[in-house]
């Protein structure tokens, strides 16, 4: 069973697939994979979704490991060029590695050889740039680019001054990325974030072809703010590709909501906790898993065109190529609605 469905991406005259495939565990994420698992999963995506196969990758991710691992087990797995897609979120430029572990997200990261620092300007990401395609390879290169978490960056400023200099150094990094796009060097330009309304801000300044939304869009939290802002990107003919729809793995049972600890008996903690029960119970009651609930309503807007997923495990892509081949019955999305667990007034369910 394949993923056969493409999607337009926008205006940018690429379509993707449902699933747009995440690559962190590329890059040593949590525990260092050996190459052959790696090129396991690589081989599943080509398995499981009609190419060409779109993924996304960034030099964060290990230090531009994972950008090494995509280009040397594409070439080992014989893939061409043109049926494959990479999106590169730049920003961090690797560096060599000078103490026992890499400077940014202690603990994140296993065996590294290399370090990376945040360079947002122009000629750093035109830097960016030309470091990930060389980290492919040579025989592939990215064709859709991003800047990676900007609205970290911004709210790590220490006042206002601070502020209106970083979102310039922001505004100079895209204005490099449109200027890469004119000489044909790249497809497409877009952003990926965790907070959307840092998307909204940015839209003013920048015409995106594709956006990325993390931790926003969720069968948990899709308030309606956001569902007006994506309608809007869907009249301008923007992408949308739906990424951490498990609010990291928290809605099918994990221990960190957002990748964060929230302690139960906390205010946020009492409101997810009593959330997910429910929810928990209403799937149960369905014969439903809690995680094909979240991809069902994670795909559910038409504004959506992709689901970004990312599995250390192979099967786990079986199963999500099954997860969308399924329906889920119209009865479990009234009940959500009557007991409140999703917005009685959202439409597309």
């Amino acid at each position: 069973m394949k993923l056969t469905e493409k999607n337009p991406l926008g205006k940018t005259g690429l379509s993707v697939p449902q699933v747009v495939y995440g690559t962190s565990y590329l890059g040593n994420l949590y525990k260092a994979l050996s190459y052959e698992d790696k090129l396991a999963l690589m081989k599943k995506w080509f398995e499981c979704t009609e190419k060409p196969v779109v993924i996304d990758s960034a030099g964060k991710y290990g230090a531009g490991l994972a950008l090494e691992i995509i280009g040397r087990g594409l070439a080992d797995l014989g893939i061409d060029p043109e049926d494959i897609v990479i999106s590169n979120k730049l920003g961090w430029y690797r560096i060599p590695l000078e103490a026992e572990e890499p400077t940014f997200e202690p603990g994140a990261w296993s065996d590294l050889e290399n370090d990376a620092v945040q360079t947002f300007s122009y000629d750093g990401i035109i830097e960016c740039h030309r470091q990930g395609n060389k980290l492919l390879g040579g025989t592939y290169r990215a064709d859709l680019v991003s800047i990676h978490d900007p609205d970290e960056y911004l709210l790590a400023a220490d006042n206002d001054q601070d502020r209106s200099e970083r979102l310039n150094a922001i505004l100079e990094s895209y204005r490099a990325l449109f200027d890469l796009k004119k000489q044909g060097e790249v497809k497409a330009v877009g952003i990926g974030c965790k907070d959307w309304q840092i998307i909204k801000e940015l839209y003013e300044h920048v015409p995106f072809d594709w956006v990325m939304v993390a931790n926003s869009f969720t069968i948990f939290n899709h308030p309606a703010e956001l569902l007006a802002f994506m309608d809007k990107l869907q009249r301008n003919s923007v992408g949308i590709i739906n990424s951490a729809v498990f609010h990291g793995g928290f809605l099918t049972g994990g221990d960190l909501f957002d990748y964060q600890d929230v302690p139960p008996d906390s205010e946020k903690g009492r409101i997810i906790y009593q959330w997910r029960d429910k929810f928990t119970q209403l799937c149960k009651k369905y014969e439903i898993m809690p995680g094909d609930a979240c991809i069902h309503f994670g795909m559910s807007h038409p504004a959506i065109v992709s689901l970004a997923l990312n599995t250390s495990n192979p099967d786990k892509m079986n199963r999500n190529v099954e997860i969308l081949h399924r329906t889920i019955p119209v009865a479990f999305w009234d009940e959500m609605k009557e007991k409140k667990l999703i917005d009685y007034e959202y439409e597309y369910l």
